[in-house]
């Protein structure tokens, strides 16, 4: 599994979260909601330190990071945060890994 985030995106996050460098962005399991890949759950967004960090990317000085404990929610998809121009933020893709 891997996280991938494009320039835009990660420059969105940098204005929109008041990130700076050093700083973490983690990727988490949220009851509630829907999603692509888990029913029942939804993606959530924080500026937070680690714990237990299961997978990482850096981008512009910015960990983003999915703890251990929130892998399964990805079911062994890579992840994508892309920016989505018409909207005006991040869109994220997950892509199944082919067997």
């Amino acid at each position: 599994m891997k996280i991938f985030i494009s320039d835009q995106a990660a420059s969105w996050y940098k204005e929109e979260m008041n990130l700076k460098d050093g700083d973490y962005v983690r990727f988490f399991a949220r009851y509630g909601g829907c999603s692509t890949v888990q029913q029942g759950f939804s993606l959530g967004i924080s500026k937070e330190e680690p714990i237990n960090i299961g997978i990482s990317t850096e981008k512009f000085g910015i960990t983003y990071y999915i703890e251990e404990k929130d892998v399964w929610y990805f079911d062994d998809s890579d992840f994508a945060a892309e920016f989505n121009a018409e909207a005006n933020e991040p869109e994220y893709h997950f892509t199944q890994k082919q067997a």
